[in-house]
């Protein structure tokens, strides 16, 4: 039997990159997928069309987790459509990248409310149904960026340590009704956003930085989100998962 077996998961920012390898992972293991996207059409679509093609339901949400009453709007449809929620990814996250005394408070405001604001506007939207079933994994992504800091990225930084202490606070609040939340931080993974790390000059000393001596991949970081989501997990919560080749020990 497949680990998802007759389960729905919801994966936000799902479109490309981390999202997608998570949304294809659960459904190669038994998963029906909602997904979110905000921009691409396209790419949602050819999405749709690979986790169909595993055998499972799946359906693409235009939807700006960030934006509390289309939080609420997406959860409904998702009821409606699939008749539950078991398992709730927050993976939709930006960076705007900036010195402090650079940063502009539009800049502040767009990071914390697509990576952090976001995973309360669905958290508190999916926890209804769950608490219902009395059962539910929610699962957080969050960053080694929030554990440890880095220049230039303070935004991003509280934004990600903000998830950890709402995913342990919430473990807290839902851990009687046999509901499940965990935060998982990677680091460095090839992705779009992090391409420029790849490439440039300062590669190398990215790569000496990690004990593992390369960058992640989605697969990964689906990988531990699996297991979060899975049974396997059951006895798990309140936790952070650094998924990061030992660069946060």
């Amino acid at each position: 039997m497949k680990l998802l077996e007759n389960k729905v998961a919801i994966v936000t920012g799902a479109s490309r990159g981390i999202g997608e390898a998570i949304a294809l992972k659960f459904a190669a293991q038994g998963a029906d997928v909602a997904f979110t996207y905000v921009s691409s059409d396209e790419k949602a679509k050819a999405l749709e069309a690979k986790l169909t093609a595993l055998g499972v339901k799946a359906k693409a949400y235009k939807s700006n987790a960030g934006v509390y009453e289309e939080c609420e709007t997406l959860v409904a449809d998702v009821l409606k459509e699939f008749g539950k929620i078991d398992i709730c990814v927050n993976n939709a996250g930006i960076s705007k990248d900036n010195l402090l005394l650079r940063m502009s408070p539009d800049q502040w405001d767009d990071v914390m409310n697509i990576n952090l604001k976001s995973v309360y506007n669905m958290t508190k939207q999916v926890i209804r149904p769950m608490m219902k079933a009395k059962s539910g994994s929610i699962i957080n992504m969050s960053s080694v960026i929030g554990i440890m800091g880095n220049a230039g990225q303070s935004s991003y930084a509280a934004s990600k340590a903000g998830i950890i202490g709402f995913s342990k606070s919430i473990a807290q609040e839902l851990g009687s009704r046999n509901i499940r939340c965990n935060a998982v931080a990677p680091g460095f993974v090839e992705t779009d956003m992090t391409q420029y790390l790849k490439e440039g000059e300062g590669a190398a000393n990215y790569i000496q930085q990690i004990p593992l001596a390369r960058f992640g991949t989605p697969e990964d970081i689906a990988n531990v989100c699996l297991f979060l989501a899975s049974d396997m997990s059951g006895y798990v919560t309140g936790q952070t998962i650094s998924a990061c080749g030992g660069l946060c020990m």
